[in-house]
């Protein structure tokens, strides 16, 4: 009976740590560059963001069949991937990067200029060790679809939310 007891308890918690787990892309869904957010509407952005806009034409790509623009506020360091199904249709946001003069902060208080070690110190539970690079980049979640630090002098110079992969 007891045995019976241990092995179900095991199964129930392999079964709880692998659904916590399973997800790597939480962090992606969950992660704010100020008040941008993946899948953010483009009638939200346009609220969110008062700088100067520059769009990319739009391109249809063969790795997902949807089509992608480049959205740009130079002025306020932000660049924005934005996604759609057809040509011309309505677009949300699919990547974030923010580089100086950027002056937006993540969720956990990290922005253009923040120490390696602030990131560290935030992102640590997210930490992809293998994608990373001391000094030059730190990877939160998945290449595939997290959040990335990019390093110089070692300040972040580039905070990057999305796929960098396919």
């Amino acid at each position: 009976m007891l045995k019976k007891i241990i092995i179900s308890l095991m199964l129930v918690l392999f079964v709880c740590n692998f659904s916590f787990s399973a997800d790597e892309f939480t962090l992606l869904r969950e992660e704010r560059i100020g008040a941008l957010r993946i899948d953010l509407s483009e009638r939200e952005v346009k609220k969110a963001i008062q700088c100067r806009l520059k769009r990319g034409p739009d391109e249809l790509w063969g790795a997902d069949g949807a089509y992608h623009q480049k959205w740009e506020y130079a002025g306020c360091g932000i660049t924005l991937g934005m996604v759609s199904e057809t040509k011309g249709a309505s677009k949300s946001v699919d990547s974030i990067t923010l580089v100086s003069p950027g002056n937006l902060s993540t969720k956990r208080g990290i922005r253009i200029g923040s120490t390696e070690q602030e990131v560290m110190e935030a992102y640590k539970p997210y930490w992809n060790e293998e994608d990373s690079k001391s000094f030059k980049i730190f990877v939160a979640g998945s290449i595939y679809g997290g959040l990335m630090f990019d390093f110089k002098n070692g300040k972040v110079s580039r905070i990057f939310l999305g796929a960098a992969a396919e």
